[in-house]
């Protein structure tokens, strides 16, 4: 514990950012050229560590609750949008990742961003953790689409239960509805975050309880990011593909007008007793601030260290599967 305590305590003060704002709906190419301008506009206000909101790249999937018939089996539509989306998610490694990483380096910058990633014929919902460096870069996959997610996003497993080391403490995250599975929260507090990445949609109230309580259970800093997106953001950012496709069928039976909010953002910095530092910030594109005290993390633990002297690992113990799972293994790529 003392060298714990040392350690939190070299760790540096700084500013965080959570970028609000929506992508080019589908459109990876101008919505990474919009992130790396973000990136760029929060630096310049002293931002070391920049949040994008759950799959910014290229943009939650809304029609899957929002458009009839998206559930139907071998509608034309909802196949044609699938395609439209796997062809505009990242890759990793890619072009579009080495972008994100050159604005990192260039910045100074820590960056995490959630995406859909295209992994052979499966897309994931992954959060990545981007370092300074140019090179370094740390992946989660959400270990369980939620309810309509399943329609397109395949299940990540133990070993993207990532942390990125930094000067300012161990930066991490979970996904949504990760952060009510109490084993996925145990296992990332074993990991000493500092600085915790919410990703959702968007921060409505209940995701708001989720995102305070893991504060104060871990205490850690919470940067709860959600984006604002109107059915006019979708709509235009579709047609910045300019595709001829059925696709845009499904996304115009998404109900109600062009300025109507499908994701009112709700976006808030979190200290670890659970109080805001900025936001929530909701129905608004804009960029939250705040400048985070290592200290406070420190000082919380006087009361509370779920990880330490307020656990029982003697009553309780958590052990987890960090190894990739395969499906098929080859003898000759064995070490």
């Amino acid at each position: 514990m003392q060298t714990e305590a040392k350690k939190l305590s070299n760790y540096a003060t700084c500013k965080v950012a959570i970028i609000q704002y929506a992508p080019v709906f589908l459109n990876l190419e101008q919505s990474v050229s919009k992130a790396c301008d973000l990136v760029a506009q929060a630096s310049a206000q002293g931002a070391k560590i920049i949040a994008f909101p759950e799959t910014w790249l290229p943009g939650y999937p809304v029609w899957l609750d929002m458009a009839p018939n998206a559930g139907l089996w071998d509608h034309p539509p909802a196949q044609a949008l699938y395609q439209v989306l796997a062809d505009n998610s990242l890759t990793i490694p890619s072009e579009h990742l080495d972008r994100l990483l050159h604005i990192a380096e260039q910045t100074g910058a820590y960056v995490v961003m959630g995406a859909h990633e295209r992994r052979g014929g499966t897309l994931y919902n992954t959060t990545i953790y981007i370092g300074t460096d140019g090179v370094t870069y740390k992946v989660h996959r959400k270990l369980v689409p939620t309810y309509t997610e399943r329609l397109i996003w395949g299940r990540g497993d133990g070993s993207t239960l990532s942390v990125l080391d930094t000067e300012y403490g161990a930066i991490g995250g979970l996904i949504c509805w990760e952060h009510w599975m109490p084993l996925a929260r145990a296992a990332m507090h074993a990991k000493g975050e500092t600085i915790h990445i919410a990703q959702w949609p968007a921060a409505k109230e209940l995701h708001h309880l989720a995102s305070r309580h893991y504060a104060f259970e871990g205490q850690c800093f919470v940067l709860a990011a959600g984006c604002v997106l109107s059915r006019g953001d979708v709509l235009d950012g579709f047609h910045s593909l300019g595709l001829e496709s059925e696709a845009l069928e499904l996304l115009e039976a998404i109900p109600g007008d062009e300025e109507d909010l499908l994701q009112p953002g709700g976006s808030a910095i979190i200290a670890p007793n659970g109080h805001y530092l900025a936001g929530p910030a909701y129905d608004e594109a804009c960029i939250l601030y705040a400048v985070l005290q290592p200290e406070h993390i420190t000082r919380g633990h006087l009361v509370l260290d779920t990880d330490g002297h307020y656990a029982r690992p003697d009553l309780f113990h958590l052990e987890v599967n960090d190894q990739p799972q395969l499906s098929v293994t080859f003898k000759s790529q064995r070490g």
